[in-house]
């Protein structure tokens, strides 16, 4: 029987076979030796050779899972799927397009360990993000308007790589698009979020799943319903009665 691994990645992916390879490949540097780990990769039905590049990755790679969707259900689905699928108390994510560094994975750890208990995620910074120009300014506008409503005191909400405790984030109310706000979903629930810089790279291979038009629409729809769970929540701590 395999023994439960202390870090699940978790990385969901559709349509990027040219940049399967060389992520494991860095998540497998950035971790090997330092603790024991497994890398859960979920293709939402992808159309191009992803999921047969991940097999045969799975040849040489032991801490390589693979599961896929039998229809395409988005990147929410995708992560909290992998995240079901995952043995390890901890989940860290990354975006499968390659744009978030698995070396940054060690310090989202290191700031773990640091933290309080209260702390359940770490959530990533693109301090100095290589998108395009028009990308960047909505992204900009886009975190200014959500953290004027939600009040949740993070600057980056759409950076992939995050870590997060599994059983909390298993206990979050699920919707689509609900990984864009897990620091306000996290905050809700009663715990502590931390925002950490990381690096942030260019793609260099495939194509970006989303553009700034269809991220608007579904973002307003979603600002409402997630301000809406928010003051509909009610909080209290709980005690053993004993005999």
């Amino acid at each position: 029987m395999r023994e439960i691994p202390q870090l699940s990645v978790v990385v969901p992916v559709h349509n990027e076979e040219d940049n399967v390879a060389p992520l494991v490949g860095e998540i497998l540097s950035a971790l090997r030796g330092k603790l024991d780990f497994e890398i859960v990769y979920v293709d939402d039905t992808s159309k191009d050779a992803t999921l047969q590049r991940l097999r045969q990755l799975q040849a040489s790679t032991p801490e390589l899972r693979v599961i896929r969707h039998l229809t395409n259900a988005g990147q929410s689905t995708a992560v909290r799927n992998g995240v079901k699928a995952a043995r390890a108390p901890w989940i860290a994510t990354l975006d499968g397009d390659g744009q978030n560094d698995p070396a940054d994975i060690p310090a989202l750890l290191a700031k773990r360990d640091a933290a309080a208990a209260e702390v359940k995620l770490f959530a990533g910074w693109r301090v100095n993000r290589q998108d395009s120009g028009s990308k960047r300014w909505a992204s900009k506008w886009a975190n200014a308007i959500r953290s004027r409503m939600l009040r949740d005191a993070t600057p980056d909400t759409g950076c992939g790589i995050k870590l997060f405790e599994r059983a909390a984030f298993l206990d979050l109310p699920y919707f689509d698009h609900m990984h864009r706000y897990l620091p306000a979903l996290m905050q809700r629930a009663g715990w502590q979020t931390v925002s950490v810089p990381v690096n942030h790279r260019h793609r260099t291979s495939g194509v970006s799943k989303y553009t700034n038009l269809g991220r608007a629409v579904v973002g307003i729809k979603d600002l409402l319903g997630v301000t809406w769970l928010i003051q509909r929540s009610r909080r209290t701590a709980i005690e053993d009665v004993q005999p």
